[in-house]
């Protein structure tokens, strides 16, 4: 399957004790799951994607969009989670800059 355009698309952001950025695509929800430390280090541990839209680059808008909201806001982030580990090291200019100091995806 081809990659869309989800750049049109708003981050929704569901704040809380274990807070979660969504974006919805085809009535379907994609998210990912964070905490933020009293240190304003954003901690991403979880990504999903629903399976009927594997594959069209849904993972990686959201990443984007959960980066830029980041940097906008400040904070740097530790990437517990797989996916974002992997996003980084395809793009590196992406992420690299906001990330919290001690933490690498090397």
């Amino acid at each position: 399957m081809s990659e869309r355009d989800y750049s049109h698309i708003p981050l929704v952001n569901k704040e809380g004790d274990k807070g979660r950025f969504e974006i919805e695509i085809d009535g379907q929800t994609a998210f990912m799951e964070y905490m933020i430390s009293k240190k304003n280090i954003i901690y991403l541990t979880h990504t999903e994607v629903p399976s009927s839209l594997g594959g069209q680059g849904v993972g990686s808008a959201l990443v984007s969009k959960v980066f830029d909201f980041i940097q906008q806001s400040g904070m740097k982030m530790a990437p517990l989670c797989p996916f974002v580990a992997a996003y980084i090291k395809r793009h590196p200019e992406a992420g690299e800059a906001i990330l919290a100091p001690g933490y690498s995806v090397d």
